[in-house]
């Protein structure tokens, strides 16, 4: 099904669109249990009147101050690293093609790891992510690159750059004093705890930047899942369209760990199980991105109330569904 707007022509898939409608009444159904909920229940009419500035002092403490920040910070962490794991995927036609596995993620811990060391403010940490993430994005892509990059040197390059990664990770925690190595190790489990609109601000912001470039490129990139080769011959600036979708991957990956650590396994779930919802041929990005809310902030909430009064970062339980999962996809794929 197409719509045309003036020049302008957008194609619909009905079973994606369904698709789309549903992850987003789930998101706003995890949304108000994860505010509503918890140790002090605010009814879903006083959770309103506080979003909106109305509700009583300890409403709004609760839900302005304490538990929306949280929630947005988890639906917008997750989007992005749902896109990200869309593009890379995309790009390398593997499943596995995910940040976690070809050394962004890794990289971005790094340098978490050495912010956490040089000082351990928000702002170093965060900034150590980004400039992590990057820097090993730059250096897999140009180990990668020879003349063009293929997506299945790119998952080599990046898994050797990961395990390299992570041995470096092991020893500079090994390393560093026992404060510094503590809070090195709960930022690099992953966690909204005390995530504020501080957090929330900078990842919106990169979306509403990046989201424009991942709806140019999308089409292109379906073009490019049929090969190199047969998207020239339909004119797709190959190079140019691989190292736009990359640094935006990457930007997505970085900004999104910067604000809450390497939550593992959205970016590697998200788009897979979009995927298979909406029975599309290839990676759909806006099903991925959704799926990824969902699938961060339903985990958050389940890390929350599951085992209460004893909360667990969302880290932990994203590992252990995300393991399962591999393990399910790695058999399906053997058959």
């Amino acid at each position: 099904m197409s719509i045309r707007l003036g020049p302008w022509s957008v194609r619909l898939a009905p079973r994606a669109l369904v698709v789309a409608l549903v992850l987003v009444l789930i998101a706003f159904a995890v949304t108000v249990a994860a505010i509503s909920t918890g140790e002090f229940t605010v009814s879903v009419p006083d959770v309103l009147s506080a979003l909106f500035g109305q509700g009583t002092p300890v409403a709004e403490l609760i839900v302005s101050k304490l538990r929306a920040p949280r929630v947005v910070t988890g639906l917008l962490v997750g989007a992005a690293f749902g896109l990200s794991g869309a593009i890379f995927q995309s790009l390398t036609r593997n499943p596995l093609g995910s940040p976690d596995f070809i050394g962004f993620t890794a990289g971005a811990s790094t340098g978490g790891i050495l912010g956490v060391i040089a000082g351990g403010t928000a702002l170093q940490i965060a900034g150590g992510a980004l400039a992590g993430c990057v820097g090993t994005a730059v250096l897999v892509y140009a180990l990668a690159h020879r003349g063009g990059v293929q997506g299945y040197r790119l998952v080599l390059v990046g898994i050797g750059a990961n395990a390299l990664l992570l041995s470096a990770n092991s020893y500079l925690l090994t390393r560093a004093n026992i404060n510094d190595a503590a809070t090195a190790g709960a930022w690099l489990t992953g966690s909204l705890s005390g995530r504020g609109w501080d957090h929330a601000i900078p990842v919106a912001v990169a979306l509403a930047v990046l989201l424009p470039v991942c709806a140019a490129v999308s089409r292109p990139m379906r073009m490019l899942e049929m090969g190199d080769d047969s998207a020239r011959a339909m004119g797709i600036r190959v190079e140019a369209v691989r190292a736009t979708a990359i640094t935006v991957g990457v930007l997505l990956c970085a900004v999104a760990t910067a604000a809450a650590g390497p939550v593992i396994f959205v970016a590697l779930a998200a788009p897979q199980l979009a995927r298979r919802l909406t029975r599309s041929p290839g990676v759909t990005m806006g099903a991925s991105a959704l799926m990824g809310a969902v699938l961060l902030t339903g985990a958050d909430l389940a890390a929350q109330r599951a085992l209460a009064p004893t909360q667990l970062p969302v880290g932990v339980l994203t590992a252990a569904i995300g393991g399962a999962y591999l393990a399910l996809l790695l058999r399906r794929d053997r058959h």
